[in-house]
């Protein structure tokens, strides 16, 4: 019986994982600057849709968790759903409340009204702010006149009837 030895090579080994990672996310997000863009564009501003369709209209529904309809800007024409809006930060918003047992101010007396606000700091947050904006070609012509809009839970439908011209029609076809 005979037992051979084999020189072990750290580095040969962190380059074939290095090689495997590369691959890995080259088959995920192809690397043009162009598909980049769009990738992290929908990743981090654009909200996700989806685009349905009946006889007789289209349905989007876009998915704006935190917005309310006062932040959104849509514009429908024939052929086309432009979205626009902006999400400010909640602590822009909205201070945080906090009690403390101390006063704020040294001219401020327990018990009575504090009209100051307090102080509060983030540390880390992760809420996506800031604005978007969206045009959805749509595959066929709608009447845009004739648009439906509901907001609710965050969740933005809009039923879109299909031009006259644009239903699907089914003719007898006489042999």
């Amino acid at each position: 019986m005979s037992i051979s030895f084999v020189r072990w090579q750290p580095w040969q080994e962190v380059e074939t994982v290095r090689r495997q990672l590369d691959q890995l996310f080259e088959e995920m997000v192809p690397l043009t600057r162009e598909s980049f863009t769009t990738t992290v564009n929908r990743a981090v501003r654009v909200p996700a849709i989806e685009l349905t369709g009946t006889e007789n209209a289209l349905i989007l529904c876009a998915e704006l968790p935190g917005f309310e309809p006062d932040d959104l800007d849509v514009q429908v024409t024939r052929d086309s759903v432009s979205m626009r809006g902006m999400k400010k930060s909640a602590t822009e918003t909205e201070p945080i409340e906090t009690e403390s047992s101390e006063p704020r101010s040294t001219d401020e007396v327990p018990g009575e009204a504090n009209t100051t606000p307090p102080t509060s700091h983030v540390y880390t947050s992760e809420f996506r702010t800031g604005a978007f904006h969206r045009v959805i070609t749509l595959p066929v012509e709608v009447e845009a006149d004739k648009v439906v809009a509901v907001f609710k839970n965050g969740l933005l439908t809009l039923t879109m009837p299909k031009r006259e011209d644009d239903r699907t029609r089914s003719v007898k076809v006489s042999l």
